[in-house]
């Protein structure tokens, strides 16, 4: 599978994180993580410190001394917040897309009437709310999660599932519901929208994508309690030492007690610092792995348990493959030429607007040189592709010809008394591809022209 990874540093990533470091400085947002609240506790506290001594009212130490004590420590909070911040930054950009997908989409909304030919008002998706009607047609985007209440059509889902193969969307039944994003390949529908802005798969995706409702996994809680009871442990007994100092130097009548400045810093060094700013960062960064791969990770217990995984089963091909079907190859059946098979099957996706079909066409074009042709020579009348029939062909001097599903063909054939070669249908099974058949009278087929086009999802 191919993937744009993005630059460790990506400019416009490094820009938003550095300004989300500075926001996330906010106590109400630091207090969720114990031990880099502590260090935002000793970094503003040492920053007092180091005014005071610079005015003269604190003395024994030396102010740059305290200032240097004081930067390091805003340093590790601001890296902490850096490294949170660019790894939700690097899932936003994953989502950036959708979020363009969603807010460019326009939708046609029913006004009045039924089917195709309904009064339609161009309006933005996003503009869409539960129970508005649309109508979407072939080419279109369905803009939002709904329900299919009138018509039949041919969608792509691959953006979606990753299922390669357009699926068949109608009225009723279990195979109404249609989501956001999608595609609409033939025919049309007219949608019930079920889901507000916020709530379709599309946002939530998105959320998921961008850490905004990341869920903790087990471990990354009780690591969170281990780290906050460590703290709570060290902070008790750093904050034991000045007394302690003091009551030694009155009792001995030598040396000088420790500062509270030294006592802050010798507390940051106790406490698990590092693994405490860097544990949100690590989690999230493990679903950005996944996104740049294409993988929707649901929780923060998927990425621990993909980095488990040594043998990976799946249940179907859809899941690996590119949502494209693209015909690689023509098989002809037996007593059939290549270049035969390739001019029928591409007079009959002539008239199919989906992408198997215009494949069909580019590689008759480019692997036997078939362009050019004189359609009004021929007085063809085509027939389209329709998510109904799932055929396409063309009716020309006497002769019908059509390209579609296996299953199709061969309903039709039997209407037809035809017949259709056992090799042509086991061919049709494993090749997963559309069969081309032309009948040479209208009236009564005298013979098959045993073909085959196999069509195959280039593998991601």
């Amino acid at each position: 599978m191919n993937t744009q990874t993005r630059p460790l540093f990506d400019p416009a990533i490094v820009r938003s994180a550095l300004l989300d470091a500075v926001k996330k400085l906010n106590p109400r947002l630091q207090v969720r993580n114990p031990v880099m609240f502590v260090v935002l506790i000793g970094a503003a506290l040492t920053l007092g410190l180091g005014l005071l001594a610079l005015t003269g009212g604190l003395a024994g130490e030396a102010p740059a001394f305290i200032f240097a004590i004081s930067a390091w420590l805003w340093f590790t909070v601001l890296f902490a917040n850096f490294a949170e911040a660019m790894a939700e930054g690097r899932g936003k950009a994953q989502a950036a897309t959708l979020k363009k997908a969603r807010q460019d989409t326009l939708a046609k909304k029913v006004q009045s009437g039924t089917g195709p030919d309904a009064r339609t008002l161009p309006v933005s998706a996003a503009t869409l709310r539960k129970g508005d009607v649309v109508l979407v047609a072939a080419g279109d985007v369905i803009p939002v999660d709904g329900e299919a209440i009138d018509g039949v059509a041919s969608v792509d889902e691959s953006a979606i599932t990753g299922e390669s193969a357009p699926v068949i969307r109608e009225s009723g039944g279990d195979r109404s519901s249609v989501t956001g994003g999608t595609r609409v390949l033939s025919d049309w529908l007219i949608i019930r929208i079920t889901a507000n802005p916020g709530e379709t798969f599309l946002d939530r995706m998105i959320a998921m994508v961008e850490g905004a409702k990341r869920q903790k996994t087990p471990n990354e809680i009780a690591l969170n309690i281990l780290l906050a009871a460590l703290t709570i442990i060290f902070l008790l007994a750093c904050a034991t030492l000045l007394p302690f100092s003091l009551y030694a130097v009155r009792a001995s009548g030598a040396g000088t007690p420790i500062t509270l400045t030294v006592v802050v810093a010798l507390l940051v060094c106790l406490i698990p610092t590092t693994i405490g700013g860097l544990l949100s960062a690590i989690g999230i960064a493990g679903m950005d792995r996944m996104i740049q791969a294409n993988v929707i990770a649901m929780s923060g217990r998927a990425v621990e348990a993909a980095g488990d995984v040594d043998v990976l089963l799946l249940d179907k091909t859809g899941t690996i493959t590119l949502g494209n079907r693209q015909a690689a190859e023509f098989r002809p059946a037996d007593g059939v030429t290549p270049e035969h098979l390739a001019d029928v099957a591409q007079l009959a996706s002539l008239a199919d607007e989906t992408p198997e079909g215009r494949s069909i066409v580019v590689l008759a074009k480019e692997k036997y040189g078939l362009r050019g042709r004189d359609i009004h020579g021929l007085g063809a009348q085509f027939v389209p592709f329709t998510a109904q029939t799932r055929m396409s062909g063309v009716n020309f001097r006497g002769r019908e010809v059509r390209k579609g599903a296996a299953e199709a063909i061969e309903t039709t054939s039997r209407a037809r008394a035809a017949s259709c070669p056992r090799r042509s249908r086991r061919m049709s099974r494993r090749s997963a591809g559309p069969v081309a058949h032309p009948w040479w009278s209208p009236t009564a087929p005298k013979s098959w022209a045993r073909s085959i086009s196999r069509t195959s999802s280039r593998a991601g």
